[in-house]
């Protein structure tokens, strides 16, 4: 049979990683506010980068970003999704054509 007192016991307790304490905050706020609350601050902050960074900031991201991807998957990678983006959007077009 099991001491009743060790139910009363407390387990130590561990400190609690900064990762869990960002998605325990997440998850609060979301139950608490809901997922427009996100999409209204991420707006406002896309805004304000924007405004203060400008349009270089933007561009500068983009082109490491995309030579990252080059140098991660290679130029052939490149090739590949422009024919794959191709191939769908002449889909596209053949089903428009289609429904008119």
């Amino acid at each position: 049979m099991a001491d009743e007192n060790t139910k009363d016991q407390e387990q130590p307790k561990r400190p609690m990683t900064v990762e869990e304490a960002g998605r325990r905050g997440g998850e609060k706020v979301a139950s608490e506010r809901g997922p427009e609350f996100f999409s209204t601050i991420g707006k406002k902050g896309g805004d304000t980068v924007a405004r203060k960074r400008g349009h270089e900031f933007y561009e500068e991201i983009g082109r490491k970003g995309g030579q990252r991807v080059k140098a991660e998957r290679g130029a052939e990678f490149y090739s590949t999704i422009g024919h794959k983006g191709g191939q769908k959007v002449k889909e596209l077009i053949e089903q428009a054509k289609k429904n008119q």
